[in-house]
């Protein structure tokens, strides 16, 4: 297999460009430019930072993403599914805490790259990521049920986790305001039927002028951007991120947990976008890329990036097929931004709520969650439902280690349940016919034993099955169904061998394979038994046998 280039794939496509392909890159990165407007706005407030932080991190991550990144239609910048962890090291941690995180992501990422550890990301559990991702929707549908109702809190409420959030709902729910909620209805029912008759302007562009419009034409008292943040329009400045060893200690883990999505969300949206164009993505480039482009979005007053799913099927929808679209699609936001941020406070929270609520629905995949709950065994169920509970009532990092560890155990507990150890059946040779080929002659004081399964400390103890009579001379184990053998089932055979050998009793080896004949020799097994004492046949086996 041919070794992955760690080079951005934009040197590669750029060799062959032409003219035509750069028009409808331009095209697709301003179309992408408009969409990922109100997105990053609304993200970046359900961030818990302000509006131009969302801005910020689409302009300036998603230059770097684009420009160094090894898929060709990625457009990257902030996500939902960064919103609730955001929010929660803003709001325990500041802005310095939130920068020291993303700093300590983007260099694991590098390293990941640099690593070649690109093709891990498999390894995580497709009930996993289906897990989070909904418990993510859930938690940022919690999350704008405030701004959508209107709602007002009492001074120091404290809203910081999901559980939080939803005590303080239910304890304010008497402060609605109906006219929050008619704007947030008019802009909900705008978003879902205006892509049903024009798709070309994106709705969430339109759900957003007709909020305006309903708030400052009819006077509405519902609380706008402007209410509620101060503007700051302008290119991205350079913010110098505050270091001490204690600040690096508490935010490794966040660090951690930004990389490690980061990596899984972005490389889930390069396949999908492989699949749309019929590409292929470089893994370990794409996580270099998005290492840098976290790193750069931070240092630029932004909050963490990584690859969009929606933004990059619209940048392939329309005729998107190199990084140069994604480029275009960060120039046009930084000129927008220039121009047009200070008319952002006059967009209504609502809204923005209306907005959000699009993107938990369209993210939370209800139906594959629910055919999985329908036809996954019950050691996925358990994973998928523990996962999704878990980053809903507590937090992404609980639920991503509870998760691994829970689908780690039961993966362990079915293949050990597939592991067996069985001791052949002795035929009478007067009632059946000892040259069958469905038979083999074993002398009596033989007996055979054959393994099957791969042998880990899960079912080490089954070895303790294996056990032998008075007048045995030789115990043959065959070997040729067991494709690994780990250091604790190493043990066991050891074990095994030092009580034949105080019996008396020879061990015979029969096919054994690769993996294991490679831990039996760096352990010294195959030097205590014999190198005579392994064979590649049964046949073989038993024919020694028969001569002890």
């Amino acid at each position: 297999m041919e070794k992955e280039k760690i080079k951005p794939m934009l040197f590669s496509v750029i060799k062959k460009y032409s003219v035509k392909q750069f028009t409808t890159d331009v095209i697709a990165g301003i179309i992408v430019a408009i969409i990922a407007l109100p997105l990053s706005i609304a993200l970046a407030l359900a961030s818990g930072v302000g509006p131009e932080e969302g801005l910020y991190t689409a302009i300036v991550a998603g230059f770097i993403i684009s420009f160094l990144g090894g898929s060709r239609v990625q457009i990257a910048g902030p996500t939902a599914a960064f919103a609730t962890i955001v929010a929660g090291i803003v709001a325990t941690n500041g802005m310095e805490g939130l920068m020291m995180a993303t700093i300590i992501a983007g260099i694991l990422l590098i390293l990941m790259g640099v690593f070649r550890l690109g093709s891990l990301i498999k390894f995580i559990p497709y009930t996993i990521t289906t897990g989070f991702t909904a418990g993510i929707a859930v938690t940022i549908l919690i999350g704008q049920i405030k701004d959508f109702l209107g709602l007002t809190y009492p001074k120091g409420t404290v809203t910081i986790e999901t559980m939080e959030k939803v005590s303080a709902i239910i304890k304010n729910i008497g402060t609605i305001n109906i006219q929050a909620v008619i704007v947030g209805l008019v802009c909900l029912a705008v978003l879902i039927i205006w892509p049903k008759f024009v798709d070309k302007i994106p709705a969430s562009l339109i759900a957003v002028l007709v909020g305006i419009a309903l708030v400052k034409g009819l006077g509405l008292k519902v609380n706008t951007i402007g209410d509620l943040y101060t503007i700051n329009g302008g290119l991205p400045k350079f913010h110098t991120p505050a270091f001490s060893w204690s600040l690096v200690r508490a935010s490794f883990s966040n660090g951690f947990t930004i990389a490690i999505l980061a990596a899984i969300e972005s490389l889930l949206s390069a396949v999908v976008a492989d699949g749309m164009i019929g590409s292929r993505h470089r893994s370990n480039m794409e996580l270099i890329a998005q290492g840098l482009g976290n790193i750069g979005s931070v240092l630029f007053g932004g909050i963490p990036a990584t690859g969009a799913i929606a933004r990059t099927a619209a940048n392939i929808k329309n005729g998107g097929r190199t990084p140069i679209a994604g480029i275009v699609h960060s120039i046009t936001l930084m000129l927008i931004m220039v121009v047009l941020m200070p008319y952002a406070a006059l967009i209504p929270m609502p809204t923005i709520a209306a907005i959000l609520f699009q993107v938990a629905y369209n993210m939370c995949q209800y139906k594959v969650f629910a055919r999985l709950c329908k036809t996954a065994p019950k050691s996925d169920i358990i994973v998928l439902v523990t996962t999704f509970v878990l980053t809903v009532i507590f937090d992404l990092v609980i639920a991503i280690e509870v998760g691994m560890v829970i689908a780690c155990v039961l993966f362990m507990k079915r293949m050990s349940e597939e592991s067996s150890v069985k001791s052949w059946t002795y035929i009478d040779p007067e009632e059946n016919d000892p040259d069958s080929i469905e038979y083999r002659v074993v002398p009596k004081h033989v007996r055979v034993y054959e393994i099957t399964g791969p042998m880990f400390f899960g079912d080490a103890d089954a070895l303790s099955g294996i056990t032998t009579k008075e007048f045995t001379k030789c115990l043959v184990i065959r070997m040729r169904s067991v494709p690994a053998l780990d250091a604790t089932a190493m043990r066991s055979l050891e074990m095994l061998y030092d009580d034949c050998t105080k019996k008396g009793i020879k061990v015979i080896f029969s096919h054994v394979n690769e993996q294991p004949m490679r831990t039996m020799e760096k352990g010294g097994f195959v030097d205590k038994v014999g190198k005579e004492n392994f064979c590649a046949h049964i046949d073989d086996a038993l024919e020694r046998a028969s001569k002890i």
